[in-house]
């Protein structure tokens, strides 16, 4: 496989991490979008949200709070923070693994002119 996700799960490509289980790894993005840009990622290959089925529900959810508990860690959490998944190439995925960015350190641009709440 292919994947520079799964190289980095696997060890393979070095990578900044700041969290680490059985489940997931989160680390710092090679090209940050916001002065903190943290990703959080499967270990198991997962191509995109559209892949998910329900065995990896329990995945998921502890993604997420890896992503809270990373955030509060980065001194995220008192001002605020931002948690996207892209979802296919239209959405602006560009590695097909499955992955949560976590976006902060500084106020950020709202994602279009129209109120996303």
């Amino acid at each position: 496989m292919d994947c520079i996700f799964c190289k980095i799960v696997q060890g393979t490509i070095p990578s900044r991490k700041v969290y680490e289980d059985d489940l997931v790894v989160a680390f710092h993005d090679i090209q940050p979008q916001a002065p903190v840009h943290l990703l959080v990622i499967p270990k198991k290959h997962i191509a995109s949200m559209n892949e998910c089925e329900a065995e990896d529900r329990s995945v998921l959810g502890h993604a997420l709070l890896v992503a809270q508990q990373v955030a509060r860690e980065a001194g995220l959490a008192e001002n605020g923070y931002r948690i996207i998944n892209n979802c296919g190439s239209d959405a602006g995925q560009t590695v097909f693994h499955l992955h949560f960015n976590i976006l902060g350190g500084e106020k950020l641009a709202p994602l279009s002119n129209k109120a996303i709440s």
